[in-house]
């Protein structure tokens, strides 16, 4: 939702108990939530369930949001921190399957493909992307929600902050050490691959 005014005066409406203006923040914010609990909760079931938890706690907690962030990057954050606590009281979820798996390509193997790749090209992408997605897998939980916010999903540091409850220059420093680590695990995993 780019216009401040209308985000504003929908709040005011949702925090009244107008149902449609609550619809219209949710339909703003929806799919990149989607795609954060999907990344997170590596299947679209669990997703589903994590997404369908953090829209009523959204809804629960609407009267507490002071507007200090956009209303997106706060209901991201309680996406984010939803599924956190789920991956940690169910440890079930770890490594379950590739971070970036939703179906038989992969939603993050297709941001790979360009529109019209050779044969020889779209195999190789494919390849590479689930070498990467493999890599990322290795990653702490922490270098995999930094990651998947800056890298996958281009939130600025200062979004992700929000999100996460911590400094942008923490922010920036983790990131680095998670490209970092990713750089080696990548280069590693080459090398493997090579003797």
């Amino acid at each position: 939702m780019t216009d401040k005014f209308d985000e504003y005066e929908l709040l005011k409406k949702a925090k009244a108990g107008d149902a449609d203006s609550f619809e219209a923040l949710i339909m703003s914010c929806k799919t990149k939530a989607w795609n954060i609990a999907l990344r997170f909760m590596r299947n679209e079931n669990d997703a589903m369930d994590a997404l369908q938890e953090s829209f009523i706690k959204i809804y629960t907690k609407l009267n507490t949001f002071r507007g200090e962030s956009g209303f997106n990057t706060w209901a991201y954050r309680i996406t984010v921190n939803t599924c956190k606590d789920i991956l940690k009281k169910n440890k079930k979820y770890k490594r379950q399957e590739s971070l970036y798996t939703t179906g038989e390509d992969g939603e993050f193997l297709r941001d790979f493909i360009s529109d019209d790749p050779t044969p020889e090209e779209e195999t190789f992408q494919k390849e590479t992307a689930r070498e990467l997605s493999d890599c990322i897998n290795m990653l702490s939980q922490e270098q995999q929600e930094m990651i998947i916010l800056r890298d996958v999903h281009g939130f600025s540091y200062a979004d992700i902050g929000d999100m996460l409850s911590i400094p942008a220059g923490t922010v920036k420093s983790r990131i680095s050490r998670a490209r970092n680590t990713l750089k080696e695990l990548w280069m590693e995993q080459k090398q493997i691959e090579n003797v």
